[in-house]
C-alpha cells in the first residue's frame, strides 16, 4: 500500500512539474477565442412600462495578440439574447481592448481588461410588432483566468461588466416607444488557441 501512496504522489509531482513546463507568454503571438456562457441584463422600459428582463445565453470569439509578457489587446464579437416580460432582445457587441496578464508564464494566468464596446440591439415584441433600437457606444470591465494545458492551447474563464447609456426603442414610424439599457453582466468560458 505504502508503494502504491508513493507511486502516486510521484506520478502527481511529475504531472505537476510537466504542467508548468507547457505554459508560455504569449509576447508576439496572435490568438483565437471561442467561448459560450451567461448574461444578466438590466431592465428596461418599453412601451413607457417596467419591463423586467431574464438572464440569457451570450457567445462569440475574438483575436488576442500578446504586446509583451503582460500587456495584449484583444478583438472580441459576441451575441447575447434574452427574453423580458414584453419580447426578446438581441444584442451584438463589438468589443475592442486590452488586457494587464499578472503571471504570464505560469500555467495559470489572471488577468484583467477594459475597452470599448460598440453595441447593436433588436427587439422583438411578443405582440408581433415592428421595433428598432439604436446602437450605442458604452465600455467594459473585465477579470478573468487563462488555464493553459498545451503550450498553444489554455481554458478561459471570464467575468464582465459593460456600461452603456440608455439608447431609444423606437416604432415602424419612427416614434419613440421606450429606453433600452445595454448594461450588463456576463460570465464566460471557452478556449483560446495561440499560433507561432
Amino acid at each position: 500500500m505504502k508503494k502504491l501512496i508513493a507511486l502516486a504522489c510521484l506520478v502527481a509531482a511529475v504531472s505537476l512539474v510537466s504542467g508548468t513546463a507547457m505554459a508560455d507568454s504569449i509576447s508576439g503571438r496572435f490568438g483565437l477565442t471561442g467561448k459560450l456562457g451567461f448574461i444578466v441584463p438590466s431592465d428596461n422600459e418599453s412601451d413607457f412600462l417596467h419591463n423586467k428582463t431574464d438572464a440569457g445565453l451570450i457567445g462569440g470569439g475574438g483575436l488576442i495578440y500578446g504586446i509583451d509578457d503582460h500587456f495584449a489587446t484583444e478583438l472580441d464579437v459576441t451575441r447575447a439574447s434574452f427574453g423580458s416580460e414584453t419580447g426578446d432582445f438581441g444584442v451584438t457587441d463589438i468589443s475592442l481592448g486590452g488586457q494587464y496578464r499578472f503571471m504570464p508564464r505560469n500555467q495559470l494566468v489572471p488577468y484583467a481588461g477594459v475597452g470599448l464596446d460598440i453595441l447593436a440591439s433588436d427587439y422583438s415584441p411578443y405582440d408581433g410588432s415592428s421595433r428598432n433600437v439604436d446602437t450605442t457606444v458604452g465600455f467594459h470591465v473585465k477579470g478573468g483566468v487563462d488555464y493553459f494545458i498545451l503550450k498553444r492551447l489554455a481554458l478561459t474563464g471570464e467575468a464582465k461588466i459593460v456600461v452603456a447609456p440608455d439608447t431609444n426603442i423606437t416604432d415602424r414610424f419612427g416614434d419613440h416607444t421606450g429606453n433600452f439599457d445595454p448594461t450588463n453582466f456576463s460570465t464566460t468560458f471557452g478556449v483560446r488557441y495561440f499560433f507561432n
